[in-house]
């Protein structure tokens, strides 16, 4: 054939529908409406690729490999793709599992200490209002919120309202150093002061120097004159340490706090106060003593031993 005009329009026609026929026969599958065609031509064309095999099989190999390879990395991909999700569910349905955990014990708190409560979010944490340790929660004079309100959470005093916008407030959480709530000691009533430490232990003074106070003791909140800033017999947190007696009139204690406040999420603020005070009913119950193992030991003696009163 002459290298005409018509020739080469002819090639490039006769490309298009070699390609056209690719397209539709790669997109039919199994049902490919040239199926036939290409059954007939296998059986006609098949001895004579048999013959060239030789001559085309690096080349088909190496397509063979482009295109395995281009599939694997599609499957690859779409794998990365299914586990990326399924990890972003399952990290949503644990968030959901600790919020409906957090949920519950809030609640149980407020049921316990016979507290109205108003559940918020946290938003965002920061020295928000020239404060070092606070929150800002989604609730604020909208939802009827007001300043000097009590917050809490499942575990126990979180802190106090200080600033309140029309759908957000300001939190002033109870481990900042201008922080302090009066204090109750569980089972008495020894009364004392806590104040905030950043992130050590809230350092809390009695009133009476010579209270008897250990390890492990726990202490509720006091309780402010008409509830504000705060409500009475929530927990604050349990005694690390006590420092020894020097005859003063105050005793120094360093409590842990029920609350991380690093970790804050859901919080709840009391928007009515309890009709009566809870006392310590709204203490978590106290961990179990581990039993102390004991051992007996027998001694048998030998058939050897010299009989009492013998001397070897």
């Amino acid at each position: 054939m002459r290298d005409t005009k018509e020739s080469r329009l002819l090639l490039v026609l006769l490309i298009a529908i070699a390609f056209a026929l690719i397209t539709v026969d790669i997109r039919g599958g199994r049902n490919s409406p040239v199926e036939g065609a290409r059954q007939a031509a296998a059986a006609v064309f098949g001895p004579i690729e048999n013959g060239l095999s030789s001559a085309v099989d690096p080349v088909g190999n190496a397509v063979s490999a482009i295109r395995d390879s281009g599939s694997r990395h599609d499957r690859l991909a779409a794998l990365e793709k299914e586990n990326a999700a399924l990890k972003a569910k399952l990290g949503s349905d644990d968030r959901n599992r600790s919020r409906l955990s957090q949920l519950d014990r809030m609640l149980k708190i407020a049921g316990e200490g016979q507290y109205g409560i108003k559940g918020a979010q946290v938003i965002a944490i920061g020295a928000a209002q020239g404060f070092s340790w606070t929150i800002t929660i989604d609730v604020g004079a909208n939802d009827g919120i007001k300043r000097d309100m009590t917050v809490l959470n499942g575990d126990g005093l979180v802190g106090r309202v200080t600033t309140v916008g029309p759908d957000t407030s300001t939190v002033l959480l109870a481990n900042d150093p201008d922080f302090t709530v009066g204090t109750r000691m569980e089972g008495g009533d020894e009364l004392g002061f806590a104040s905030g430490q950043g992130d050590r232990p809230l350092r809390v003074e009695l009133l009476n120097g010579k209270a008897e106070v250990k390890k492990g003791d726990r202490l509720v909140t006091f309780g402010s004159q008409a509830d504000k800033p705060f409500v009475p017999g929530v927990p604050v947190g349990v005694v690390s340490r006590v420092d020894p007696s020097g005859g003063g009139l105050t005793r120094t204690l360093y409590v842990t706090p029920y609350v991380g406040f690093t970790k804050l999420d859901l919080v709840g603020v009391v928007v009515e106060a309890p009709k009566k005070d809870p006392r310590d009913e709204v203490l978590p119950a106290k961990p179990k003593p581990i039993p102390t193992p004991t051992v007996t030991v027998t001694v048998t003696p030998s058939a050897n031993a010299p009989a009492a009163g013998q001397q070897q």
